[in-house]
């Protein structure tokens, strides 16, 4: 299956080129757990590591999986604030055959469903952890995007009501049942949507899983990752999907986003908010209503995921029966309205 998703016959060569060492002629694939919509590979020879993107296979929705947009947002954040990983090379297709593009892999810690052996043990690294998260944010959002050559990156004006009808057409082309929760939630927020206040680089799909935190210090970030949904927009949609991805002690983790911030120690969403607005200067009193829009496009990200995998496009990943949550997601967001 990997052979067949990733050429290598083909990738070798272009690796050979872009990288100038003989050594990447014949790489090692294998593809890393956790990618939820695009595919990611490790690859492997003995000049090192690195890390190829590519979308899943099949039919692909609108808009959707855009490699090179991906790796223009990394190339162009190179020297900023923000780490980001290295790109190697950016195909369209014309060298290895598929939409892709490779990055180093970026040394560090991806914390998904349980931290490493005495990794961030204590409350003060577990605060650490949390306020390097949301300052790494705040980050993002003050980087000038015309200066760094990202000022046609997306259209600003009407950001928030497009995003909302973006992610209804996303919901209605991949359901495969009526949900009456989110049917609602989407007509409400379309009814509701706030004035925008800035413009900014979004993320798009900023949470923890999608940063490489510094092995030796939990408080640093050595690269964000999974650029797909990146933009020019409203910032508080990150805050919101920074908050909705952040659980707390006793409340149930989603299975798609297993995470650890339920644990004690870590920092609370009221915590994570203040501290983004003390180092942004943003000012969040809206912030329930991009909240109900996470769920509302969480639940529509689950849904796709959930009939990529139904149908083989997923890499032979699978992720169970997600109604349930996405249910209740719907709900949960009509209760934040």
């Amino acid at each position: 299956m990997t052979s067949e998703l990733v050429p290598t016959d083909r990738l070798g060569p272009a690796l050979v080129a872009a990288t100038g060492d003989d050594r990447w002629a014949a790489p090692e694939v294998e593809l890393i757990s956790g990618g939820k919509s695009n595919l990611t590979f490790l690859l492997r020879s003995e000049a090192g590591e690195l890390v190829l993107r590519r979308p899943p296979t099949g039919e692909l929705l609108p808009s959707a999986h855009d490699m090179a947009r991906e790796a223009r947002v990394q190339q162009a954040l190179a020297g900023t604030k923000v780490p980001v990983a290295p790109v190697v090379l950016v195909d369209d297709g014309d060298l290895v055959g598929i939409r892709c593009y490779v990055m180093e892999k970026v040394p560090g810690h991806i914390v998904r469903g349980e931290l490493p052996p005495s990794y961030a043990a204590t409350p003060a690294e577990r605060h650490a952890l949390g306020f390097a998260f949301a300052d790494t944010l705040a980050h993002l959002h003050a980087v000038d995007h015309e200066a760094v050559g990202l000022g046609d990156y997306g259209r600003p004006e009407g950001f928030m009501a497009r995003q909302v009808r973006r992610w209804t057409g996303q919901w209605e082309a991949s359901r495969t049942h009526e949900v009456p929760e989110m049917e609602q939630l989407g007509r409400r927020l379309a009814e509701t949507v706030p004035p925008q206040a800035r413009t900014t680089l979004v993320h798009g799909d900023y949470r923890l899983d999608n940063v490489v935190l510094a092995a030796e210090d939990p408080g640093r970030i050595n690269a964000v990752l999974d650029w797909e949904l990146s933009t020019l927009g409203d910032p508080l949609t990150d805050v919101a999907l920074l908050t909705f991805y952040w659980t707390e002690p006793g409340e149930t983790t989603m299975s798609l986003i297993p995470g650890v911030t339920h644990l004690p120690g870590f920092p609370t969403r009221r915590d994570l908010l203040e501290r983004y607005a003390a180092t942004s200067g943003a000012d969040l009193g809206e912030i329930d209503w991009y909240l109900a829009f996470s769920h509302f496009k969480f639940a529509a990200i689950a849904q796709g995921v959930q009939v990529r995998a139904k149908s083989g496009a997923m890499g032979g990943q699978d992720f169970g029966d997600l109604d349930d949550e996405i249910r209740e997601l719907g709900h949960a967001g009509l209760a934040l309205l």
